[in-house]
């Protein structure tokens, strides 16, 4: 990989580690695991109310801020300065499949497993509030069911993830010098001061301690759902211990892979990852009910397009600034992970972008991402619903209480070769987690390092993820849904550090087009 050089000859490869900024990061993701620890019902409280502050009076802001980036960056992409290449190379570090392999798996990460199989079922059984009661007529609810989903996972939630962020991360660090690091998002509105001294390592701070916390969550997610499937395919007993192997079982594949760095360990695990995601949907489209899946994706593609700013800026029964208990659970909350996880994914699109232009990275992100995956959740959370319709209780009944792996595995299990392709599916979910961690573990060391970072900070950071999820588990479901709702509360100061990508990245593109 080659290094990365400064306008001002500096080499990228200095090393220098920000101490008080590991000191700050670490010191409070211990003091979390210790009071989650010895008390997790004080914990509970105050990140309930935590919560519910930030559901109510940032929720309306980041429903905004996620429509206008990417409602801009699509903007943007008819600019002359779309077609400058970032990053200072000509030709792309990575082809167009390993590149689009690494952003797809990255930024899906959990989600692309469970949340796919689950949130079009949830839907389907409990119709969004802005589409009324559609109990009548199956096809609609059908339809409404995977419209809310792709707006979840579709165009503002992928644009968040770096449409607007990697252009200013890449322009300033590639084109003047200054770190590759959240900090550098507020240059435009402080200048030197939050690039030099306390205010940047407290930008950098929450940043890193969002990302953590929407890392850790799904890692521990992902050691009570595996635990469970196996015990529901082997009879392999979920228990704790069960679940801390398949924990640290994670935490060994994806540190590897960030200790070998992008263009060996992480950019491999993607390319499989893609690899058995292409095989799957194969297998799912040719034994599953192939008709109805295509019906299903037009359909509820039509009814999401029909809805988009509806959906986009849904409100609740509250009103503009109150919020309903349905919105702050569903669009809120993957609102507020999202946003958590702008910054560092920004950085981490910017490393791996050197060579593409503008245009290129906004188009990947806004737009094809976004239609892959929708049409991911349409042949998994599609065929539940399909199953569903066919033989109802099949899927409903395993996924009541909103059971992610039970849904999960009574979809895989309803296809033919159900055991087959239900332990696929486990090693699909270990594996998109795994590029998740492996990518965070790195962008982490990255933030608290000049140039590369160093081999043991990226398997230090990817350790200290595992042990954090291990903890969380030991408690039980709780301490890890505490986590979960502890994303939406990192989400508030991390929105306000992608502000100013709403009016900079113009500017950027803009000044680029008139050289």
């Amino acid at each position: 990989m080659p290094d990365i050089q400064s306008p001002d000859g500096r080499d990228g490869r200095n090393r220098s580690l920000d101490v008080p900024l590991v000191l700050l990061t670490g010191g409070f993701i211990f003091a979390f695991c210790a009071l989650a620890l010895f008390d997790i019902d004080r914990l509970s409280i105050w990140i309930d109310a935590a919560f519910a502050f930030s559901a109510r009076w940032f929720g309306l802001y980041w429903q905004v801020l996620l429509l206008a980036t990417f409602l801009i960056g699509i903007g943007l992409c008819v600019m002359r300065g779309a077609g400058h290449k970032m990053g200072g190379l000509e030709v792309p570090e990575f082809s167009t499949f390993q590149w689009g392999a690494m952003i797809m798996c990255t930024l899906l990460g959990g989600g692309g497993v469970f949340w796919a199989a689950g949130e079009p079922i949830a839907h389907y059984l409990s119709t969004p509030p802005l589409f009324g009661d559609l109990s009548g007529d199956p096809d609609a609810r059908a339809h409404a069911a995977l419209a809310q989903a792709f707006l979840h996972w579709g165009f503002p939630g992928w644009a968040i993830l770096g449409a607007l962020a990697t252009i200013l991360l890449s322009h300033y660090h590639y084109d003047r010098a200054l770190p590759l690091a959240p900090r550098t998002l507020l240059y435009p509105v402080f200048g030197d001061r939050v690039i030099h001294g306390p205010f940047g390592t407290l930008v950098d701070a929450a940043c890193i301690i969002a990302v953590v916390a929407g890392t850790v969550g799904p890692i521990g997610f992902l050691g009570l759902q595996v635990s469970y499937g196996l015990d529901a395919l082997f009879g392999i007993p979920d228990t704790f211990v069960t679940q801390a192997i398949v924990v640290m079982g994670l935490v060994a594949i994806y540190s590897i892979s960030a200790v070998t760095g992008l263009s060996k360990g992480i950019r491999i695990l993607s390319q499989f990852n893609i690899g058995l995601v292409f095989v799957l949907l194969v297998f799912m489209l040719v034994m599953g009910p192939t008709a109805a899946i295509f019906a299903n994706f037009v359909g509820g593609f039509t009814t999401y397009m029909e809805n988009f700013f509806a959906m986009s800026l849904f409100r609740g029964e509250a009103g503009a600034f109150g919020d309903s208990a349905w919105l702050g659970w569903w669009t809120i909350f993957f609102w507020g992970w999202f946003i958590g996880y702008g910054p560092l994914m920004a950085i981490f699109i910017a490393r791996i972008s050197r060579g593409r232009s503008i245009r290129s990275m906004i188009l990947m992100l806004s737009i094809v991402a976004p239609i892959v995956t929708n049409f991911w959740f349409s042949i998994i959370g599609g065929s539940g619903i399909i199953f569903e319709q066919m033989d109802p209780g099949i899927i409903s009944i395993p996924f009541e209480g909103l059971n992610l792996p039970a849904g999960l595995l009574a979809i895989t299990q309803a296809f033919p070769f159900g055991t087959a392709l239900s332990v696929a599916f486990l090693v699909l979910t270990v594996a998109f987690v795994a590029t998740t961690g492996d990518s965070m573990s790195y962008v982490v060391a990255q933030s608290m390092s000049q140039g590369e970072p160093r081999a043991w900070l990226r398997a230090f950071w990817g350790i200290a993820m595992g042990i954090m999820a291990v903890i969380l588990v030991s408690i039980g479901s709780g301490g890890v849904s505490k986590l979960q709702s502890f994303i939406v509360v990192t989400a508030v100061p991390v929105s306000l550090t992608l502000l100013p990508t709403l009016w900079d990245a113009p500017r950027i593109v803009w000044r680029l087009g008139r050289r």
